[in-house]
C-alpha cells in the first residue's frame, strides 16, 4: 500500500477516527460505488488501486483500476466524459469507497452509451431460470459507442 496513507491501527481509530487507512483487498483493490450528484442515481461500480484513489483526491477528477486491462484510467479521458469529483466518502471500516461526481459531455458515464452502467433492472419476486428477462429502465444511450471507442468499446472479457 502506498506510504500516503495512514497504517491501519486499530478498529477504533479506522472506525471512529479522522486519519485515511483505507483497506484494499488481496489484489490491492477497493471498490468504488459513483453517484450523479445532482441526481444521486448509481452511474456506476468501479475499483481503484492506491495510485487511483491517490489521482481521484489530488485530481479531483475520477480515476479507476480496470480490472481487464490491469491498469490505472482517467474517466472520460478518450470518451471527453470526465467526471468531476464534488465529494468523496469512505465508509465505516474504510474498504469502500462513494464518489459524487458531475459528469461532462453528454452525462453518461456507461461505455455502453448509456448514462448509468445500471441500465436495466431484474425483475423480483420471480423463480430463477436461465431464460430471465432484463427489463431496461433507460430507453436511450446519450453517444454511440462505436462512434467514441471504435469497433470495441468494451474490453471487458466474456
Amino acid at each position: 500500500m502506498s506510504e500516503k496513507f495512514h497504517k491501519r491501527v486499530s478498529v477504533e481509530e479506522v472506525e471512529e477516527g479522522s486519519t485515511l487507512s483505507p483497506k484494499f483487498d488481496k489484489n490491492g483493490l477497493i471498490p468504488c460505488v459513483t453517484t450523479d450528484s445532482e441526481t444521486h442515481e448509481v452511474l456506476m461500480l468501479g475499483y481503484m488501486n492506491a495510485e487511483a484513489l491517490i489521482k481521484t483526491v489530488e485530481e479531483g477528477e475520477a480515476y479507476y483500476f480496470s480490472r481487464s486491462r490491469q491498469k490505472v484510467w482517467h474517466k472520460g479521458a478518450t470518451s471527453g466524459l470526465i467526471q468531476a469529483v464534488k465529494e468523496i466518502r469512505i465508509d465505516d471500516d474504510q474498504d469502500s469507497i462513494w464518489l459524487s461526481v458531475e459528469v461532462g459531455g453528454s452525462g453518461a458515464s456507461c461505455h455502453v452509451g448509456y448514462k448509468s452502467c445500471f441500465y436495466r433492472s431484474i425483475p423480483i419476486k420471480n423463480k430463477i431460470s436461465k431464460n430471465i428477462e432484463l427489463k431496461w429502465e433507460e430507453d436511450k444511450k446519450l453517444f454511440d459507442p462505436i462512434e467514441v471507442y471504435g469497433d470495441a468499446p468494451n474490453p471487458t472479457k466474456l
